[in-house]
């Protein structure tokens, strides 16, 4: 049956074939010629997630390369490796890869037995690449390295999907449909196994991310509760004598964010819903500052983050020097008055503690990584990762998992707007923005893989 064009044969048999041969031609075969090109690599993975120089075919075997390209295929995710021989040209190479190729993604090489990865920024973040790789680093052969590095970088739920080009059919030339046939029966029962180990990762991950949310739920409730309990001792009526329209709209405010952050609570179903939560909550108790200033008469106060310690303590009137115990670094952090007085009396200010997997209770930045997302609400942007340098909550939302399970917690990983994972974008993306492992983003000035020619310093 050699021959047959590709358009005389039905959709059902052609899709899966065609794809299984472009998996095999894109790994590569022992004693092809070597692909010194960037252009043909990048060819390569605009057709399949991974591909092996045949000059780099004695690191990567072309069935384990089968299996790891099996495996990104069955998570739908823009993950791309590349392994090349170690005299391969690292000058500008991750830029000159990723504008070659054209598609939005996390880019992986394997050079020699050196390693590094670079992503777009609405893909992973920096610093989850630097961790992904560092984490690979140790891991030894090519094969032990890229499974490892594979493996994490998919827990971390890389933004966007696999671009469209991995599933298309061939040109209309003639194909050997036996061949793909017997192709298409071997790396089918490859899928079926990657498919399996991905499904049964996601419904880990499932479950982790519904303890986590119940663990949290918990103590959202507690905030909701305390801050509704706020607005029942209010002494404040808005036809009262005295009052006027812009105390009005600060009662009617505090009132409105008490109702949403009940809402948003009984609609969340994953960790990283409760941030809007709790930024409501604060937005809550920033109307009641306002409110109570006007009555007063006084200056109304700035909006400034709530009180570190406890963020049902309200906004925030400075910010102290303090360090936590025991032997932690010394960081200024927002204070509350009275935690504020308690610091400078030489008190311990007043923690707010939650319950532990043991069962104990901790102070929430040492209580385990559930508590990134209600914290990032309360204190959002760049401003929390500061706050829990050295604390074990700040180490857990740094690792690669973190935002597979609990959501970016403070918002700071990835970027809005522009391309998504797996969009083809050309040469139209920003090198700012395609960065991390041991090179960050700095790809002007020269270049080099790594910096200075340092292709991700080794072993």
């Amino acid at each position: 049956m050699k021959g047959v064009p590709v358009r005389s044969l039905t959709r059902l048999l052609i899709v899966p074939l065609i794809a299984a041969a472009l998996a095999v031609l894109t790994v590569g075969a022992p004693g092809a010629r070597a692909a010194t090109d960037l252009s043909t690599v990048a060819a390569a993975l605009r057709e399949g997630p991974v591909y092996v120089d045949p000059a780099a075919s004695d690191l990567l075997a072309a069935s384990d390369a089968e299996a790891l390209a099996d495996q990104i295929r069955a998570a739908d995710e823009p993950v791309f490796v590349a392994v090349l021989p170690a005299g391969y040209p690292t000058q500008d190479l991750f830029r000159n890869l990723r504008t070659e190729t054209g598609i939005t993604g996390l880019y992986a090489i394997r050079l020699g037995d050196r390693f590094d990865a670079r992503a777009d920024a609405s893909v992973l973040s920096p610093r989850t690449v630097s961790n992904l790789v560092a984490a690979a680093q140790g891991a030894g052969d090519a094969k032990a390295q890229l499974n490892d590095f594979v493996d994490d970088a998919l827990r971390s739920d890389p933004g966007g999907t696999a671009p469209s080009s991995w599933s298309g059919a061939g040109g209309d030339g003639g194909v050997d449909v036996g061949a793909l046939a017997a192709v298409g029966a071997l790396v089918a029962a490859g899928g079926v196994g990657a498919y399996a180990v991905v499904r049964r990762r996601r419904r880990r991950e499932e479950a982790e991310r519904r303890a986590a949310l119940e663990k949290l739920r918990v103590v959202v409730d507690e905030d909701i509760t305390a801050f509704g309990e706020e607005l029942d001792r209010l002494d404040f009526h808005p036809a009262e004598a005295g009052a006027d329209d812009a105390m009005r709209a600060d009662y009617e405010r505090a009132l409105d964010a008490y109702e949403q952050a009940k809402s948003l609570m009984a609609a969340a179903t994953r960790p990283e819903d409760v941030r809007a939560v709790t930024q409501a909550l604060e937005d809550g108790r920033f109307s009641l500052a306002l409110l109570a200033a006007r009555r007063e008469g006084g200056p109304l106060p700035e909006r400034r983050a709530p009180c570190f310690f406890d963020p049902r303590h309200g906004p925030s009137v400075a910010d102290v020097l303090w360090t936590p115990p025991p032997g932690g670094a010394a960081r200024e952090v927002p204070v509350c008055a009275a935690d504020r007085d308690r610091l400078a009396d030489g008190r311990e200010p007043m923690v707010r503690e939650v319950e532990t997997a043991s069962g104990a209770r901790r102070p929430y930045w040492d209580a385990g990584p559930a508590y990134g997302p209600w914290a990032g609400g309360y204190f959002g942007g760049g401003l929390l990762p500061g706050l829990l340098v050295g604390t074990m909550l700040g180490s857990m939302m740094a690792t690669p998992s973190y935002g597979a399970v609990y959501g970016a917690g403070y918002g700071d990983f990835g970027a809005d707007g522009g391309y998504g994972g797996g969009d083809v974008s050309g040469g139209d993306f920003d090198p700012d923005d395609f960065s991390g492992g041991f090179g960050g983003g700095d790809f002007g000035g020269g270049g080099d893989f790594g910096g200075g020619g340092d292709f991700g310093g080794g072993f």
